[in-house]
């Protein structure tokens, strides 16, 4: 019996032996862990001192809330170390970004919904207020909330002529909140901005640079850098609180709204977002978007 007992537990040793043996080879033979791709990408360029932002959630840059996240920090660094200038851009080819990322939005607990909503408030009044020069460099398709991001930089230049861009919320059944209206009324007027955002139109960039919705359009993204850096070296000899002072002048009003309607704001854009009506149009759009 006790040769037995032996033999059984020499088995068992043996047997735990192979399986760790086994399982540390398995370990060893499995690929490393894939770095973690950046969602944004910041180069500083040392000579001039200028931040180049980058765009980077293949394939559209859909606005979710840890590419909002990795932003609104990318901004705040930059303040910190006093930045020259911002010039905010995209990785890919033919997107600058697609907007506010629907899956957010679409049958989202509602902790998820009001964080998502809250980073994106705080990243765009981080950019709009921004103390150093912004420049929007479109290099593709800019609709909703890549609009936006654009109308919160100083400056707009875009390539074309194929590239599109504007508020187009309504086409979704989606309200653009006071905060979307201010930026673009102060960039092309109360009358266009009233017809833009009613009938959720989009513009070629010919069309955008007619009401002057960009302020420049050029035919590639080199030009459109180029562009951007040529519209930042012009504050180098601006003093940059008088420059910082002017722009939040200027801007004021939708800061004060931010600052004063921040949880009223986020309050209406729950309320909105979750009537079923307003879900089955975004589940439709989704759908769309499949078939594509």
């Amino acid at each position: 019996m006790a040769v037995v007992y032996r033999s059984w537990k020499a088995l068992t040793q043996n047997a735990i032996l192979t399986r760790s043996v086994s399982n540390s080879l398995r370990l060893y033979s499995q690929k490393p862990p894939a770095p973690v791709v950046p969602l944004v990408n910041v180069e500083v360029d040392d000579k001039s001192g200028v931040a180049v932002v980058t765009l980077n959630r293949p394939p559209v840059n859909s606005l979710n809330t840890p590419l909002l996240t990795e932003l609104g920090a990318a901004i705040k660094n930059l303040e910190d170390n006093k930045s020259r200038g911002m010039i905010l851009t995209s990785s890919s080819d033919t997107v600058f970004s697609a907007g506010l990322d629907i899956l957010e939005m679409y049958n989202t607990p509602k902790d998820q919904l009001s964080a998502f909503w809250t980073t994106l408030q705080s990243t765009w009044l981080s950019l709009y207020r921004s103390s150093f020069p912004t420049v929007a460099a479109i290099n593709g398709h800019s609709p909703a909330g890549g609009c936006l991001l654009a109308l919160s930089c100083e400056y707009r230049v875009m390539v074309g002529p194929k590239f599109s861009i504007g508020l187009n919320e309504t086409q979704l059944g989606i309200v653009a909140p006071p905060w979307f209206v201010i930026c673009m009324r102060d960039v092309i007027g109360h009358r266009q901005t009233e017809l833009a955002l009613t009938t959720g139109r989009l513009f070629s960039a010919p069309e955008a640079l007619k009401i002057g919705l960009i302020d420049s359009m050029v035919s590639n993204k080199a030009e459109a850098m180029a562009e951007a850096q040529k519209f930042i070296t012009q504050f180098a000899k601006i003093p940059p609180l008088a420059r910082k002072l002017t722009k939040e002048s200027v801007r004021g009003e939708g800061i004060r709204y931010m600052e004063d309607n921040m949880i009223d704001d986020l309050q209406i854009f729950m309320d909105l977002v979750t009537q079923p009506k307003i879900q089955k149009g975004l589940e439709m759009y989704l759908a769309t978007l499949k078939k594509k």
